[in-house]
């Protein structure tokens, strides 16, 4: 018999990885090219070209002992160094590398530092919609999960029953910006005003609350919007960040934390989070994709093909009549459904083999999210389907 725990894990497991698999299904019924999986954020645009020198160089001229062996469990110091400087010339921060601990992508890093903060009964605040994992994460260490109800109007933080929502138990909260599954950037002013409340409440309850960044998105934004970069506007930050959308690496599951010196506690954190690293059973980040990414932090992906996915799904559902926001970043779009239940819109939608998420997915019922870092082509043949859609349901 499995755990109990696990038995509620395996009841409520990802609905997206379940659309996948149905996808890989439906594809050997229909043909690939007749199936259109929106479901899953796997990157299709290739790695930058610097990804695949790097690695070759890397074989060819390192010891390989060095390459593939054990190390620091914070990662290569030079590695870490490397990134932090990166982080200081693009950001104007002054991190070094006792600042940075390589992880296991962005996931991995999420669950080291809430495995390093929480106690049971401990509170993590976030804002619907949001990606479904956390709830998994938070549960791993019996954190409690608390979730702010979706903004609709612009899908910009419910600032409001955010600071109702404190209480003495409030440990960290975490916020994903350019947001998966909405693609909206979380505005400068929005973010001052998120760092006011959480001093605030600091203050009236004598603790101290963590604001942990989630960031695998950060590069992806689009029309020059800026991504603020959140330790210049709260002392007790934490940031997640990963490769495997900026460089399209996400199977090779590398990526990072930034606990910055200011941060409470600092040194007994990094310490901790080292320890939960290893008996995570992480041990440390992926040897040689630490020393690939750190000679490819200048390198992008073409996000000139996810922009013309982005204008060209957007534009046609609109047209349609369906109603959402235009994305700034990432690779989503959040579509609110034209009858009440999302789920049943979702199975609609596989009838014209045409594969989404239910916004449910991400506590917010009544939208769906797709993901259209897809070829052009898909979306081309799948619109007609959403069009027939809408047309059916007048």
């Amino acid at each position: 018999m499995i755990s109990n725990k696990m038995q509620e894990q395996v009841q409520s497991s990802s609905i997206i990885r379940a659309m996948f698999e149905e996808g890989k299904r439906l594809a050997g019924i229909h043909g690939a090219e007749n199936v259109f999986d929106f479901s899953l954020g796997n990157p299709n645009v290739e790695p930058p070209e610097e990804v695949k020198r790097a690695i070759l160089e890397i074989l060819n001229t390192e010891n390989s002992t060095s390459i593939h062996g054990y190390m620091n469990n914070s990662g290569f110091e030079e590695v870490r160094a490397a990134i932090a400087q990166s982080i200081n010339d693009k950001f104007g921060t002054d991190f070094s590398q006792k600042n940075i601990l390589m992880t296991v992508g962005a996931a991995g890093g999420l669950n080291v530092i809430f495995k390093t903060l929480l106690n049971p009964g401990d509170e993590v605040i976030t804002f619907a919609p949001f990606f479904g994992e956390y709830r998994s994460y938070v549960k791993n260490y019996e954190g409690e999960l608390v979730i702010i109800s979706p903004n609709t109007l612009d899908f910009q933080p419910n600032l409001g029953e955010f600071k109702q929502k404190i209480t003495p138990r409030t440990k960290a909260v975490i916020i994903n910006s350019p947001n998966n599954p909405t693609g909206v950037i979380y505005s400068e002013e929005t973010i001052i005003k998120l760092a006011e409340i959480l001093s605030e409440k600091q203050k009236e309850f004598g603790t101290d609350i963590y604001l942990v960044s989630d960031e695998p998105y950060r590069e992806l934004a689009y029309d020059h919007a800026e991504v603020p970069y959140l330790s210049k506007y709260y002392t007790n930050t934490i940031i997640g960040y990963s490769f495997s959308k900026s460089l399209s690496l996400p199977g090779e599951r590398i990526g990072y934390l930034v606990i910055p010196d200011q941060a409470a506690d600092f040194e007994n954190i990094m310490v901790a989070a080292n320890i939960a690293n290893r008996i995570l059973g992480y041990v440390n980040a992926p040897s040689l994709f630490q020393r690939v990414v750190a000679k490819c932090l200048d390198a992008k992906v073409d996000i000139e093909t996810y922009n013309r996915n982005r204008e060209l799904l957007y534009n046609g559902l609109v047209s349609y009549g369906y109603q959402c926001i235009k994305p700034e970043g990432a690779f989503y779009l959040f579509v609110k459904t034209p009858i009440e239940s999302d789920v049943e819109f979702c199975n609609l939608a596989k009838e014209k083999n045409i594969l989404i998420v239910p916004g449910t997915a991400f506590g917010c019922p009544g939208y769906v999210r797709i993901a259209y870092c897809v070829a052009y082509k898909t979306i081309e043949k799948a619109l007609p389907g959403f069009k027939a859609i809408i047309e059916e349901l007048k």
